[in-house]
């Protein structure tokens, strides 16, 4: 059991069965009344978003992930394939399970499957990640404004800002979790 002390972005709890990744939460102390967090988590099955508030130091079941490094192999439309490295073992995850993750997905790449209770939930990208820029407009010279960001599209089909100097072609390392430029390679 956990209390809403414990609560931090990317905690699981159980709540009626459902299975819940908190996204943001807040803690409320108003001047008159108790104490309440405010929080937004997302359904880790079906994607969806809601916002529910708990009275502060309310009790709830912790949710334990299971996580497996697998390799991702294909996208057969709908479906995405993995394959356990240790027994080749096959699995695939709908769209709509690992949506936020699609744009980065790159064939031979380790992807945290992770399971819950023995259910496939869903799948996690490493923290960083380098991939290529097949895609973005050459830099001007004299176009030096401080912290200047351009569009660049990577070999996943992601779109991400980077910095004016970054050039087709380049190896960049980013940030899977907000999908942000971290350095050049």
């Amino acid at each position: 059991m956990i209390s809403t002390s414990d609560f931090k972005k990317g905690l699981t709890i159980e709540i009626d069965g459902e299975i819940y990744s908190i996204v943001d939460f807040q803690h409320v102390k108003p001047g008159k009344g108790g104490a309440f967090v405010r929080t937004k988590f997302k359904n880790v099955k079906t994607g969806l978003v809601t916002d529910k508030t708990f009275r502060a130091g309310e009790k709830m079941e912790q949710a334990i992930m299971d996580r497996k490094t697998m390799q991702y192999l294909y996208n057969d439309g709908n479906n995405y394939c993995f394959m356990n490295k240790e027994n080749y073992e096959q699995i695939s995850l709908f769209q709509e399970q690992i949506s936020e993750i699609t744009d980065l997905l790159k064939e031979g790449n380790d992807v945290d499957v992770i399971f819950c209770k023995g259910e496939l939930i869903g799948a996690e990208l490493p923290n960083f990640m380098s991939l290529k820029i097949i895609k973005t407009m050459p830099g001007v010279k004299g176009n030096t404004v401080s912290g200047a960001l351009k569009p660049a599209t990577l070999e996943t089909g992601a779109i991400i800002q980077v910095p004016l100097f970054v050039k087709e072609g380049d190896i960049i390392k980013i940030d899977t979790r907000d999908k942000r430029y971290i350095e050049r390679e």
